[in-house]
């Protein structure tokens, strides 16, 4: 019998519609199995900038910092793009991951059979695809400094400092090894290291920590291949090595494969809060409207259930029932297939629910 603190970070657009879809299901698990999930909700991103001027405020990283997990909705939207940088409502992302040391996302793609037209792939190309993208999440472009902006007269130059130290690179490189030792032993590390001395560096260090792992393959391959790759041959990829902005590219290249990035959860760790959100943004154009897959929300809390608090039978319970609601042929619009039973996001998020306390 456990009993959890969640920290609620619902956040803009579509997060708080997919958020409250994935605490009916958590709700749904406590019931089943007698555990007590607490939920304390905190504005973050937008949201905290309409009540506090700040996207990140101070209360809301207390919460977190003092639950077992978090669950991030989404963040964003135009009326918030012409702010300037340091107040956008993305730097609360960036702050959430510094402050809770979250140097390792984890964004698995698996191509489930019942969805298998759903990609705009032939079916050859998808039906056996199962990956993770193993991205290091607090390092390199998007963190390093300086940064900024530069006017001299007429001219205006912006610059941004990419930079990796070995410690950074080996404990990511360690986390994508350990994780392909539990799966199909191949790791797949991403870089630019024809051009780029921190590639260089990564890849270096990569191939040193690769020699405590005899059991698992390691291949290297320039960023633009992989993306090539990852559309020609997307089945190829076990565990998927990158740093934070080619990992960033990487995941949200792989929704294409799953059909819909509503279909795409994630998990952050590396400090002892683990914090877990779907790969989507906001999606502000459909936001109130009862549109949204809230499956990637609702698995994200299925990755919370087994890497924050060890509950590895609930956390397959929850995959189960999504599985057997997709198999009862209902769907959102963006995995709508003929013949089966569009339903929004509030019905989806009753149907797993349900079937979580009757399977």
């Amino acid at each position: 019998m456990g009993n959890f603190q969640i920290a609620l970070l619902p956040g803009d657009g579509v997060g708080p519609e997919v958020v409250r879809q994935a605490v009916k299901v958590l709700e749904a698990v406590g019931r089943r199995f007698g555990h007590t999930f607490r939920f304390r909700e905190a504005p973050v991103g937008g949201a905290a900038l309409e009540q506090t001027d700040n996207p990140l405020p101070p209360e809301t990283l207390r919460l977190c910092q003092s639950s077992d997990a978090v669950l991030l909705g989404a963040v964003g939207g135009p009326k918030w793009d012409d702010l300037p940088s340091g107040r956008r409502p993305e730097k609360a992302l960036l702050g959430l991951r510094k402050e809770l040391r979250l140097f390792a996302n984890l964004r698995p793609a698996r191509v489930r059979p019942l969805l298998v037209d759903v990609s705009p792939l032939k079916r050859p190309y998808v039906e056996s695809v199962d990956l993770v993208v193993v991205r290091e999440l607090t390092g390199g472009i998007y963190f390093g400094t300086p940064r900024g902006w530069h006017q001299e007269g007429a001219l205006r130059s912006a610059f941004n400092t990419l930079v990796y130290n070995n410690l950074e690179v080996e404990r990511i490189a360690r986390k994508a090894f350990e994780l392909a030792r539990l799966r199909r032993k191949k790791v797949t590390s991403v870089d630019k290291a024809n051009i780029l001395e921190c590639s260089q560096l990564w890849r270096k260090v990569v191939t040193e920590v690769s020699r405590d792992y005899q059991d698992v393959t390691l291949n290297h391959i320039y960023i633009d291949n992989c993306v090539m790759q990852l559309m020609a041959r997307p089945s190829q990829f076990d565990v998927i090595l990158a740093d934070n902005m080619f990992g960033d590219i990487l995941s949200d290249a792989a929704a294409i494969l799953t059909g819909s990035i509503g279909m795409l959860p994630s998990a952050s760790l590396g400090g002892k809060v683990g914090l877990y959100e779907p790969v989507h943004g906001s999606a502000p154009d459909i936001a109130g409207q009862d549109l949204a897959n809230p499956i990637a929300t609702i698995e994200s809390a299925s990755l919370m259930l087994a890497h924050s608090f060890g509950l590895h039978r609930e956390a397959a319970a929850v995959e189960t029932a999504v599985d057997v609601i997709l198999g009862s042929n209902y769907r959102t619009m963006d995995i709508l297939q003929e013949g089966c039973t569009r339903v929004g996001t509030a019905e989806m998020g009753d149907l797993i629910a349900r079937k979580m306390e009757t399977s």
